[in-house]
């Protein structure tokens, strides 16, 4: 395993990403493929072996359950000071005031439910899920510094918006003296690249890192064109993201790798990870044998020429995701 600084800070997290949207409580959740502490047993203990230290969920995964099976297997199958743990905060929980959103209630009232729901004392990244028009950006950020101080957080994280919006959060922090972003979670893939348009400009700019959600795209570069799983065919997520447009850059994905002799998978995350803001993608994992791809990736060096390969039969699209 690789390991780097994520973003400015001085925290050290492996360049892969263990993400934890697929774990919970099928019963509760809205997903049918969702794993339980059973199924999950197996990838939690590959990531372990990995040397896989970054753990990702949220608060409303699975209901609040992903986060309840995360800490369940921390316990069980690491020590919690070997993991960076991560969740977020913004997404529906409840039809309360709190139960959504960035304002200080809600951000007060979420961050106790994830503390007690993962068994734990502080969250290592704590993410704000998207951005809250309905918020003052001051009220948001001096909250998340807050959460910071009383030492139930340690670093704060953001997710999914435009460019502009995450600047103002970050020159609000800045102007007040208050915990700043050092992770922006965003949709990229070969065939999701709208973030280099301008999000990624301000990243390097501000020296904060990319952990990239969905960098497979939802498993469609992971095997050829046509093949289905039980997940992409129930996905509301990728159904919605992705389509035959995407054909010719799976297409060029499935050439290079089976020139190189190796899964579709490796290539795919090899670009991703080729990005220099890119600290660790985030793999979804449902078998153990996803995460070994994802860290053999590491090794993958591609070429300039297969690199082209890859970004040529890309096209301007709207970006996804928020």
């Amino acid at each position: 395993m690789e390991y780097t600084k994520l973003g400015p800070s001085g925290l050290k997290v492996s360049r892969v990403a263990l993400g934890c949207m697929g774990f919970g409580d099928p019963g509760r959740g809205v997903n049918p493929w969702t794993l339980d502490d059973t199924a999950a047993a197996p990838i939690f203990r590959r990531a372990v072996d990995l040397g896989i230290t970054l753990w990702d969920t949220a608060n409303a995964y699975g209901g609040g359950t992903s986060e309840e099976v995360v800490g369940r297997a921390i316990q069980r199958y690491t020590r919690r000071e070997d993991i960076v743990l991560a969740t977020k905060v913004h997404l529906p929980m409840h039809p309360g005031p709190g139960g959504s959103g960035l304002s200080r209630k809600a951000i007060l009232e979420q961050v106790d439910a994830s503390l007690t729901r993962l068994q734990t004392e502080y969250i290592d990244l704590y993410q704000i899920h998207r951005f809250d028009p309905d918020t003052p950006v001051e009220e948001t950020m001096q909250a998340l510094d807050d959460v910071v101080r009383a030492g139930k957080v340690r670093y704060i994280g953001a997710s999914s918006m435009w460019a502009w919006q995450f600047s103002k959060l970050q020159y609000v922090a800045e102007r007040h003296g208050w915990a700043r972003f050092i992770s922006m979670q965003d949709q990229y893939s070969l065939v999701q690249r709208e973030e280099e348009r301008e999000m990624f400009g301000l990243l390097a700019d501000q020296g904060v890192s990319s952990l990239p959600w969905c960098p497979l795209a939802k498993g469609r570069l992971a095997r050829p064109h046509g093949h289905r799983t039980a997940r992409s065919a129930a996905d509301p997520v990728g159904q919605r993201f992705f389509g035959d447009n995407d054909r010719p850059i799976i297409d060029a994905v499935h050439h290079v790798a089976t020139e190189r002799g190796i899964p579709m998978a490796q290539v795919a995350l090899a670009w991703v990870i080729g990005n220099p803001v890119v600290a660790a993608p985030i793999i979804g994992a449902t078998d153990p044998r996803h995460l070994d791809d994802a860290v053999a990736a590491l090794d993958v060096r591609l070429t300039d020429e297969e690199i082209k390969t890859l970004e040529a039969p890309y096209t301007p699209r709207q970006p996804t995701g928020f």
